[in-house]
Formats: structure tokens, sequence, C-alpha cells
């Protein structure tokens, strides 16, 4: 079957690639720019490549579909395995490549969002790239980088294996920056060349574009029984596979706190947490003051409805965090990346949140910081405010890459047929 040939100005198509085996970062952050380009063009349609464990989990407007790819998760540098399938990490990802190719062929988008990686998961989505080129999509490519992708050292040694630096040299058009260039220059800690940090635009830290629905009723609720003038802490942690640690540890700390002062503490594991573990938690908590979720439907609502946060450093909960102004204690997993601990200590040097460091948690210690936290009620101390107008800003950029490829197309995609053919594709070896 041979697709017709469609009208580019009139009907636009987004594709976006997502790699979240492990947690909801990526998903939520490219859905919030996702969401916000929606709004300039409804007339969009906008199809996500994921392999969340999830599935779709965030809610969507009725022009973005998701296509999920077999989850992997990353167990450290260049060491990924296959979550549900009982197959090699090399049949998984060939069976991805495949997914990835033919979807992108079918789809013919004007705009490929590339989340995080250039090349995918170990190299996986260089076949699709390379079909881009060699069909005449005429594709603008884009890759989107958080802040801070882990240790320099690492990402250099990794991104040089997996040939990631010519792949983004050889086929994308434009790399935009979730950050603030002052806070963590990544050409300079990860020693782009010339080429490459020409492509780069800093866009701000991206928060979500939805605003919390319900702060006032959650506070009451959660205060509902409690002395007048009860503080309220929430502890979150994103999607928490690895959050068990971290909320212990708050565990440890809350009958010394509780002592001097009233307050009712929420924690949010996350839906990645295992059951076994939320369930030690609970026990814990049931002669305190302290309830335990796995999800709430609003996090927001929560955030700017407690006196302090009490969160791991995950992108996109610290950003929720610092648009809320609330003071902010970040307690960043402690490897093997050294992504959280790395920006929850650059932010602490500009007072956005105060870093807790995760490796042998004193519980005296962490009180004391608790305390000292429920006596600050500045929003967001400091006079160097950060910029978190990133999702506005990178939806600026995907629009003009959008009219590039307009004018560079002339109006036209040519016809690809949809069922792509055989590949002979080899295992990559890292």
């Amino acid at each position: 079957m041979v697709l017709a040939d469609l009208n580019r100005s009139q009907q636009l198509r987004i594709a976006v690639y997502s790699q979240d085996g492990f947690g909801l970062g990526h998903m939520r952050r490219t859905s919030s720019i996702v969401r916000q380009l929606l709004k300039h063009r409804p007339d969009a349609s906008v199809l996500t490549l994921s392999d969340s464990p999830l599935g779709q989990l965030f809610e969507t407007a009725s022009n973005h579909d998701y296509l999920k790819l077999p989850s992997i998760v990353k167990d450290g540098p260049g060491k990924w395995r296959a979550i549900k399938l009982s197959m090699s990490i090399e049949e998984v990802l060939d069976l991805r490549r495949h997914i990835i190719r033919s979807a992108v062929l079918c789809f013919k988008p004007h705009l490929l969002l590339v989340d995080h990686m250039p090349h995918g998961a170990l190299g996986e989505l260089t076949t699709a790239l390379e079909a881009i080129k060699t069909n005449g999509l005429n594709t603008r490519i884009v890759l989107g980088l958080r802040d801070i992708l882990d240790a320099p050292d690492v990402i250099q040694k990794r991104w040089a294996a997996e040939h990631a630096y010519e792949t983004l040299e050889k086929y994308y058009d434009r790399v935009l920056v979730y950050g603030m260039q002052d806070v963590y220059d990544l050409s300079r800690e990860y020693h782009f060349k010339p080429e490459i940090s020409n492509l780069m635009q800093y866009c701000g830290f991206v928060c979500t574009p939805v605003k919390p629905r319900y702060p006032a009723r959650v506070r009451s609720q959660l205060l509902n029984g409690s002395n007048h003038g009860a503080r309220l802490i929430l502890v979150m942690a994103g999607g928490g596979a690895d959050a068990y640690p971290m909320m212990n540890s708050v565990l440890d700390s809350l009958p010394e706190v509780l002592a001097k002062k009233d307050c009712v503490t929420i924690m949010v594991t996350g839906p990645f947490m295992p059951a076994e573990q939320r369930h030690k938690l609970e026990a814990r908590s049931r002669k305190m003051p302290v309830r335990v979720r796995n999800t709430v439907s609003d996090i927001l609502s929560y955030i700017e409805a407690a006196d302090l946060v009490i969160s791991m450093a995950g992108y996109n909960s610290t950003m929720e965090v610092l648009r809320s102004g609330k003071p902010a204690i970040l307690i960043p997993r402690s490897g093997p990346s050294a992504e959280q601990r790395t920006r929850a200590s650059l932010f602490s040097a500009r007072n956005w949140v105060q870093f807790f460091e995760p490796d042998n948690i004193d519980s005296n210690h962490l009180a004391q910081v608790i305390e000292a936290q429920l006596n600050n009620e500045t929003r967001l101390n400091s006079d160097e405010k950060p910029d978190l107008n990133g999702v506005n800003t990178a939806v600026t950029h995907l629009l003009a890459q959008i009219g590039s490829t307009s004018k560079r197309a002339n109006g036209n995609i040519p016809a690809v047929r949809c069922k792509s053919k055989p590949m002979a594709l080899k295992p990559v070896v890292v």
C-alpha cells in the first residue's frame, strides 16, 4: 500500500521519541511540550514512540497518540535489559529498531523531537534517522536535552562508544537544552564540538503548563482534625522505583520533628515503588500522623498545599517544586547516575532548594534540617530566580523548525511505502 501525497502545510505531523523504561521523567517532560505545542497548532497530529511500562499515563489531546515499544531499562552506563520480554537485549533492540523505522516511514513527520539520546537506546534510532534522510522526507530533527545528563566523564565515554556525537552532527537540525547555561553549560561540561554547540538553544527549565486544581481542598482534608497551625509536609519521588531509602529515612527523622512541631506528612511513593517496600512504609507510618499513597490525581495541588516539600531530585519533580516556590529539601538518588546529585548541589548553591546528601543519612541531622525549613516561610529564597519558561521557549523553537520544514519541502511529502523493506540489522556492540 502506498500512502497518498499529503499537503504538508495542511496536515502537520510531529513524531516524538521518548525512552523511559525506568521512571516518568522523559514522558512527563515531552508530554508537557506536546500539550503546549498543540495549543498553538491544534491541527497537528502527534505520535509519541515510548517504552514506558505504564503506557499512555498522562492525559493527552485527542490528536496525540502513542506507539508502545517493548520496554527496556538501563542498569548502568551501557548496560540495558528487557523488562517484560524473555529475550536478549540484542533481540529486543532489533525489534524496536524495526518498529521505530517503520513508524517513521509510514507517519512521515514534518518534525521529529528526540528526547535525551540522539542515537536512541544503544543506537536503536540511527536506522530511522538514516531512513528519513535516504527517503527524502525533509523531516526536521530536533534533540531535547535536560539540564544535566550525567557525570561528564560518563557521558563522554558512552557517547563516544555509541557514536552519539557523530549522530548529532550528521542528522540533527537543532538541539534544545531544557536548562540555563549559566547553571550548567553542557557544551563545556561534555566537550561538545563547535559544530554541535552551534546547534544548541537554551530554553530555561520546562514545567508542565497544567495548573494546580484544588490545593485548598487538599490542605483542608489532610489537616482535618489537626491543631490550629499544624504544618503539612509532602514527601514525593516521581516514579518512585528507587525512593524507598529516602522515604524510610524521612520516617526515621519524623519522631524528633513531631516532638517539636505539630505536623502532618503525606508520602506519595510513585507507581514504580515495589509493593513490598510501600507496605513497609505504610506499616511504619501507622503510629504517626503520616499517610502513604501510591499516586495522587494532581500532585501539583499537593505541592501547593504543603508547607515543605521533601523530594528526590529528578528533573520534573524539582521543576514542579521550583515553580511553586515552596521551601524544599532535595535528597537525590545516590547513583548510579550523577544527574540528581549534581542538580541538587547546583540549585542549593543558588538558594533555590536545600540539598541533603543521600549517603548514610543521619536521622537527627535530617530532623534538624526539616525543622529549619518548616520555619522558612519564604517562597524561593534567592535573588537569582530560575528561568521556568522553558516549555514556551521550546515550543517557539519547534514551531520555527516546522516553518523551516515547510519552506524546504515546498509543500509536499514524498510517497513512501508503509511496509518497510527487510533490514539486515546487527546488534550494537558497546
